[in-house]
């Protein structure tokens, strides 16, 4: 109730207000509340589409590599013998213990023109490439923040999963292409709608990685957020487009529910 629900109340009804006007001047502390909606007509102009669009789709591509790298990650570790499991589950959640702002400056050290890579390829006289201030920095950044988030809800689902289905289809003469298709997805669907979502979401509204990696040409609606907040001190019109992000999450959870009730699988 204190730290999330009255805070998100507060923007909430901010996100429907305006600056007050105290004196003849805009007052930078005090508002008219529930007195406009022009802070969500505003949000629809076509530089923020822009940004939201590219949240969308970085977001959907950084998803995406995470689930092609965490899935056999998670079904490694799974598999792995007991001995070695607490040691891989460590070093999965290792980078947690990491601030998030000195990992993203580890990768900008390693990519910049006199980084680690371009040093290595500097060795056998390739190089120097421009790796920073673009869009696959940034996906590779998100990537290699939220990978985590998919392995843990994947390896929660594989490791409940009946193993005695996976052998009965092998022993019924499937492939293990097809074993896979057939078995062994279909049961871990849930695992994976939840991991889409751990990492979907915060990728959306993600401004660190874009604004270090990706450079102002390629920030994000996260890095409008932070803007208004911080630095335009546009209150009413950041907390608008922080619920857009909002409104987002919920649909997504909606869909993540409807998934889940209609899977058969092992819920994570």
């Amino acid at each position: 109730m204190v730290f999330f629900i009255i805070p998100m109340a507060f923007l909430f009804v901010l996100s429907f207000s305006s600056k007050a006007i105290v004196n003849g001047e805009t007052s930078t502390t005090a508002y008219d509340y529930f007195n406009t909606f022009g802070n969500y007509i505003a949000s629809a102009g076509t530089s923020y589409l822009v940004l939201l669009w590219r949240a969308i789709w970085t977001s959907a591509i950084a998803t995406f590599v995470c689930l092609i790298l965490a899935y056999p990650l998670a079904m490694a570790v799974c598999f792995a013998a007991p001995k070695w499991r607490p040691i891989l589950l460590l070093l999965l959640i290792l980078p947690f213990w990491i601030n998030l702002l000195i990992r993203t400056y580890a990768l900008y050290s390693i990519f910049r023109s006199t980084g680690v890579v371009n040093q290595t390829v500097g060795l056998i006289g390739l190089g120097p490439y421009e790796m920073l201030n673009n869009t696959t920095a940034v996906i590779m950044g998100l990537v290699y923040v939220y990978l985590p988030f998919m392995v843990l809800p994947l390896y929660s689902t594989i490791e409940k999963l009946d193993r005695s289905y996976l052998e009965a289809s092998l022993d019924l003469g499937a492939s293990q292409a097809r074993t896979f298709w057939s078995v062994t997805w279909p049961l871990t669907l849930p695992g994976v709608i939840t991991g889409i979502i751990l990492v979907y979401i915060p990728c959306l509204g993600t401004f660190l990685t874009s604004d270090i990696l990706g450079g102002p040409n390629n920030w994000t609606i996260g890095n409008a957020i932070q803007n208004q907040f911080l630095e335009a001190n546009n209150w009413p019109f950041g907390a608008a487009l922080s619920f857009i992000l909002l409104y987002a999450t919920f649909i997504a959870l909606v869909i993540r529910a409807l998934v889940a009730g209609r899977s058969k699988g092992v819920d994570a």
